[in-house]
């Protein structure tokens, strides 16, 4: 669950072992299908979930698209007013290396263009880049699927979670390993 919170400082996302490995595999399809926008619909696992409103969190679904693709998230609502259940398809995923630590060494450079974008609109969260940045973040999304699950199974009231660094106009995303959606 990808939720927006009154916190203004980071995004928090909770995820369970499946949608992780989900999302660690589109990122790089994300990467290398640059008129592909990558629709993960998320949002629909919280609507079973307390009510977190009064909590000031709501879920979002996320959206990944490449930069060039230059698609306005306010035509989001309509576009996905317009979509079908879908096909299932299968793609041959572009082979990544997912046990790497992105490279961080240039991150923090002036001139630095690799980092995400994000919008939120009709609760959803819009994360837009280079191929770089989605590639670099695949195997945060894959750690979280690997580690999480025996981190919390050894070690309870831990949680397991990983920082996804944002443009500096945005706010960082908290990602976090879950068997049970936060109350």
């Amino acid at each position: 669950m990808l939720v927006d919170t009154v916190w203004y400082w980071y995004l928090n996302g909770w995820f369970e072992q499946q949608t992780a490995q989900t999302t660690a595999g589109l990122r790089p399809l994300a990467a290398t299908s640059p008129r592909a926008l990558v629709h993960l619909p998320i949002r629909a696992d919280a609507q079973n979930e307390p009510d977190g409103a009064a909590d000031g969190w709501r879920p979002l679904d996320l959206v990944l698209l490449h930069h060039s693709l230059q698609f306005a998230p306010s035509r989001w609502k309509e576009l996905r007013g317009r979509l079908g259940p879908g096909r299932p398809r299968t793609v041959d995923r572009p082979g990544t290396d997912q046990d790497a630590d992105p490279d961080v060494s240039d991150l923090h450079h002036r001139e630095n263009r690799d980092r995400l974008r994000q919008d939120i609109h009709s609760e959803t969260l819009f994360m837009t880049g280079r191929a770089r940045t989605f590639r670099d973040g695949a195997p945060l999304f894959a750690d979280i699927a690997r580690r999480g699950p025996a981190q919390v199974f050894n070690h309870r009231g831990e949680h397991y979670c990983r920082a996804l660094r944002c443009h500096s106009c945005d706010r960082d995303l908290h990602l976090g390993y879950s068997e049970e959606w936060p109350a």
